[in-house]
């Protein structure tokens, strides 16, 4: 549906998996569980870091500020991926399109953020762990919170705006089963190269950028560890890095994964185009929990206590 006026869509169509609507009630339950695992998660991490003082420290504020960035990414897909497979609704107005695109895309921006700034916070812990509470500072870590959430927020704001000065001629449907400024991008019948030119600006600064220099503090880490004569002390170093590395992973390689079934599987099965954004949008905000969880000591015992504190 088109409005003759401003040749902008009334609303856009949303897509689920094309040809398997038959199964959508078998979806439910997968879908329900993983966004579920998702919330509840990442809110735990943020309360049993918030409660237990003896995790105020820079390496937690960081895990908390990733379990804000993946908490905002779920709380952004969930409404419409739910309504499709729960109720059957595709349909999305313009304006509701465009708000969830920001906040897709500025949570995730925030969250590679965050995972940068987690792999410098580990190199300071290793190459100088006397002064790792004097370095990153209680202030600076705020300052580092700010940046983050400004900065995702100042590349993604313009985004919304130039499309909707943009005329939309007729096709209105999307190939997800939510709004992402590649796939609306697709439907413009006007001169879309400003918005190229921006998205793949924001795309280079900062999930290139960030993958580039979390692989630098990884350099530098080996190169710090290598340096320590003791064999118990480099299996202790390195181990404090081993859930960020799980949670790079997990992030990372669905991401990879999109871009190259994109780029060199055009003719793939659109379910498993489908299948892998999806995988690359709510893997990580249930794996990342569990990882911490499992892997961190400190998270684990607050977690404890805090369901011995609910049940008592």
């Amino acid at each position: 549906m088109i409005n003759s006026s401003q040749s902008t869509p009334n609303y856009f169509l949303l897509t689920g998996f094309p040809g398997l609507e038959g199964l959508y009630p078998w979806f439910i339950f997968p879908f329900c569980s993983t966004y579920l695992v998702a919330l509840a998660g990442n809110s735990l991490i943020l309360t049993v870091i918030k409660k237990n003082t003896s995790l105020h420290q820079p390496m937690y504020f960081f895990l908390a500020m990733l379990a804000f960035a993946e908490l905002g990414v779920s709380a952004s897909t969930l409404p419409t991926v739910l309504s499709i497979f729960l109720f059957g609704a595709n349909e999305i107005c313009f304006e509701a399109c465009l708000l969830q695109m920001f906040f897709i895309h500025s949570f995730s921006i925030m969250e590679s953020g965050v995972l940068l700034a987690m792999s410098v916070d580990r190199f300071v812990a290793i190459y100088n762990p006397l002064r790792y509470t004097s370095i990153l500072t209680l202030s600076r870590i705020a300052c580092t919170a700010a940046a983050l959430g400004l900065k995702s927020v100042m590349l993604m704001f313009p985004l919304p705006f130039l499309l909707k000065r943009l005329p939309f001629c007729g096709h209105n449907t999307l190939s997800h089963s939510y709004c992402l400024h590649s796939d609306l991008i697709q439907l413009p019948c006007g001169d879309t190269r400003p918005n190229s030119i921006l998205g793949l600006c924001i795309v280079t600064s900062t999930f290139g950028l960030d993958s580039l220099l979390i692989v630098v503090s990884y350099v530098l880490i080996l190169h710090t560890v290598l340096g320590i004569t003791s064999g118990e002390g480099r299996q202790k170093a390195l181990n404090t890095c081993v859930s960020h590395i799980c949670a790079v992973l997990v992030y990372y390689v669905p991401m990879i994964s999109v871009a190259l079934v994109h780029r060199f599987m055009k003719h793939a099965a659109p379910a498993l185009r489908l299948l892998l954004a999806n995988v690359y949008l709510l893997v990580p905000p249930v794996l990342n929990p569990i990882i911490y969880s499992v892997k961190t000591k400190q998270i684990r015992q607050g977690l404890i206590r805090l369901f011995l504190q609910r049940k008592y």
